[in-house]
């Protein structure tokens, strides 16, 4: 253990490895295309790895992370390097590079769908789920990591090794059931993983390896007597080996609750807490038994918001800390994966709301500072405190949220409505629709550029973008969906196009955060109260509905999914900011009804992510996450058909809250989930109710290159169609076209098409 009169430690958990201008992006889409070689993909990736650890180093830390570099997802990298590789892809590992094995396990092929796609912690980060049977086997497989280990070291830079621990490896995995066999539990794999970590440990440890950080972040969730003794004997086992480096065990993304009483108590040297999501009293922390003796990574800075910390404030709170667990490293919560790199390239952001911001680069000042200050006491600079944000407050939307009324949250019964959009409507069963985006031509990007240069008029981008609305909607025409969409080619993504538009919202130019592989976004900032200025999707839904007699759905990003999706304003509850949201998108739904648009589908595929990760505050969060949703869609006519989009869950409290949003059609994600939307569509699924409104369970992954078959899609829906009445059942993707190719566009929607006719057909035979 480092000596406390040396000074107290900083460190980091991870950091953003995209590249600081997106080379990481650029490098895998041209390498998936066929325009470079893997050579130079490969010498990217290596470039990425060695500035951020050269970078790191230089900024005063006294411990850097290593093996946080990924080319697509970390969690799929750390299922390979213990070998979980699924049966399905084995066929295909002798055939392949190891660099594209991986990516077909990440993006599928025509044959072998990829492993599914899903949400990390209530982030916006997704990774590809690994999966695991009872017959999986592991092997350890450590030389990428070991090869960055040692490049380091010849730089005079010791990483610490970031690695999945072993628990939330099994616990993140999909179970695969083997026919014949009883369901599967993950866990059950535990003593047959633990020998690949333990040779792990003593690879590092005779490489000169000192500290290995193991992330547990599936234990700050509500964890069974059974899965926290599992914890307990698994770290037991591994503080006992005979040969390995310190281990770091940390709890990212909230509370780590009894994991930490567990570690307190056992031969683990340190512990890493999100103090920034979950604040402990040092007075509680000292009651745990053991925990004095540890050393103590403090996440006093947040991984998962960009507001600056108030210094002054985090230092006192450290301080007290100290008292307690007087080997203290300062640290951040969680990986920096999910914040921007950089505020100091950014030249477009109010000066009083800049000045309170931090991004990854600032994050990482910042921890060193706080232990610089923690060691020797404030310096100079700290006696003038940061420079206080106003945040923007307008009156008029202040006393409209204190307004609202039960009554505005309430639309007819759903008998009424049905009976009425059936009539406006004339739908057949099983109507094929999409959930919004089409891909974004290079064409389109490079108009959306030219006109933020000042170099194209917007009338001309406008024409540019009609074209393309127009090209989009003959293409539905001819594939034969019942409900279109207009391709929403004017967005460059689907939160930040709102948030551009909406006063209290800030956005960036060049705050690129990763969703997963490629995927970036930019999310906004929500500084000020929130307002509508003016319309901000009719313009383009009216012209698409000019264009064809079928019914085009308005698209509108939900006030839960804009909030979990940007970076939020800390001086107001959450509730108070959804509903402000909320007034805005009703605003807007009411100008989209008036233009003629009878069906408007309001998107809240974040409904599930901001579900709290232990049960305390659940009942809460969903009232008023429900709440919000019904006050933006409560406004409209009967005949108005609301829709919207959620993300996979098979939470009880979850599907409840699906029905208690009262929309017309709720479209799921159930590529390969297909079993708990059947479940919750049927009455006697063991919730209070089933879903008793319109389903569209998403049957074709949009995420994926790859393009079912009729028969696999005409599967799906026939199974969703034997527990609701065809007549309730909608065939739609499982998410937005955006990120496909038409070549692998069309085919999928034309074989979606068929299956949904497929099964209209014996529908209507059976009546």
């Amino acid at each position: 253990m480092v000596n406390v009169t040396d000074g107290y430690g900083s460190s980091i958990l991870g950091y953003p490895r995209i590249g600081p201008h997106r080379e990481l992006k650029r490098a895998l889409e041209a390498y998936w295309r066929g325009a470079i070689p893997r050579a130079e993909l490969l010498a990217v990736g290596r470039d990425i790895q060695e500035r951020q650890f050269n970078e790191l180093a230089a900024t005063g830390l006294t411990q850097v992370p290593g093996n946080t570099f990924s080319f697509y997802d970390h969690v799929l990298d750390n299922a390979l390097l213990f070998g979980a590789v699924p049966k399905r892809f084995e066929q295909y590992r002798d055939e392949l590079d190891p660099l594209d094995f991986y990516f077909l396990m990440a993006r599928g092929n025509p044959d072998v769908p990829p492993l599914e796609l899903v949400r990390f912690f209530g982030t916006n980060y997704h990774y590809r789920q690994p999966e695991l049977d009872a017959d999986s086997e592991f092997s350890l497989h450590p030389e990428a990591l070991l090869d960055e280990f040692d490049r380091a070291k010849e730089r005079g830079i010791e990483l610490r090794p970031v690695v999945l621990g072993p628990l939330s490896l099994l616990l993140l995995s999909k179970a695969g059931q083997i026919p014949g066999q009883d369901e599967f539990d993950t866990l059950k794999l535990l003593d047959k993983l633990l020998p690949a970590y333990e040779q792990l440990f003593e690879i590092l440890a005779k490489r000169g390896s000192t500290c290995v950080q193991l992330d547990e972040p599936a234990f700050t969730s509500e964890r069974t007597p059974a899965e926290l003794a599992a914890f307990e004997a698994a770290y037991q086992r591994l503080s006992k080996a005979p040969l390995r480096p310190r281990m770091l065990v940390t709890g990212q993304y909230g509370d780590f609750g009894e994991a930490l009483r567990i570690l307190a108590a056992s031969n683990v040297e340190a512990i890493g807490l999100d103090l920034s999501s979950y604040r402990i009293t040092p007075e509680d922390l000292a009651e745990i038994p053991g925990i004095r003796r540890k050393r103590l990574y403090a996440g006093v800075i947040s991984g998962q918001n960009v507001w600056r910390a108030d210094r002054h404030v985090t230092l006192e709170y450290l301080n007290r800390l100290a008292q307690v667990c007087p080997d203290l490293v300062v640290s951040t919560g969680t990986t920096l994966l999910h914040v921007p790199y950089d505020l100091l390239i950014e030249y477009d952001i109010l000066g009083n709301v800049a000045d309170r911001l931090a991004f990854a680069k600032q994050k990482v000042g910042e921890v060193v500072s706080l232990a610089k200050a923690l060691t020797d006491g404030p310096s100079e600079s700290w006696r003038k405190r940061p420079t206080e944000v106003h945040f923007k407050q307008k009156h008029a939307v202040r006393q409209r949220v204190y307004a609202v009324t039960p009554e505005m949250r309430t639309r007819e019964p759903y008998s009424v409505r049905r009976t009425a959009q059936q009539a406006k409507l004339n739908l057949p069963p099983v109507p094929a629709t999409t959930l919004g985006s089409f891909p974004q031509t290079n064409k389109i990007r490079q108009a959306r550029y030219e006109l933020g240069q000042g170099r194209l008029s917007f009338d001309d981008y406008k024409k540019r973008i009609e074209a393309e609305i127009e090209a989009t909607i003959r293409l539905q025409e001819d594939i034969g969906l019942d409900v279109l969409v207009h391709g929403e080619h004017e967005r460059n993504d689907m939160i930040q196009y709102f948030a551009e538009l909406l006063d209290g919202f800030a956005t960036t130019h060049f705050g690129w955060v990763q969703v997963y592989g490629s995927r970036c976004v930019r999310p906004p900032i929500i500084y000020g109260d929130v307002s509508r200025p003016a319309p901000m999707s009719v313009e383009w839904i009216s012209y698409a509905q000019s264009l064809t007699d079928k019914p085009v759905k308005g698209m509108v990003t939900g006030p839960v999914t804009m909030l979990a999706r940007s970076f939020v304003r800390q001086d107001l509850p959450l509730h108070e900011t959804a509903d402000q949201v909320a007034l805005a998108i009703r605003d807007e739904l009411a100008d989209l009804e008036k233009a003629g648009i009878v069906i408007i589908q309001v998107d809240e595929p974040a409904l599930r992510e901001m579900l709290p990760l232990r049960p305390t505050g659940r009942a809460e969060y969903l009232r008023w996450a429900v709440g919000a949703f019904r006050l933006a869609t409560s406004g409209v006519k009967p005949e108005t058909q609301i829709h919207t989009h959620i993300g996979y869950s098979g939470r009880a409290e979850v599907v409840e809250a699906i029905e208690e949003l009262d929309c017309d059609v709720t479209a799921i994600v159930a590529t390969r989930s297909i079993e708990w939307v059947v479940k919750a569509l049927k009455a006697d699924s063991g919730t209070d109710h089933g879903l008793s409104h319109g389903v569209g369970p998403g049957v074709y992954e949009s995420r994926s290159a790859r393009i079912p078959d009729i028969d696999e899609l005409d599967e799906l829906l026939t199974a969703a169609a034997e527990a609701i009445t065809p007549d309730r059942l909608w065939a739609n993707p499982d998410g937005g076209l955006k990120t496909r190719h038409y070549w692998q566009l069309e085919p999928s929607l034309r074989n979606l098409v068929a299956a949904a006719r497929r099964v209209r057909r014996r529908a209507l035979e059976n009546e």
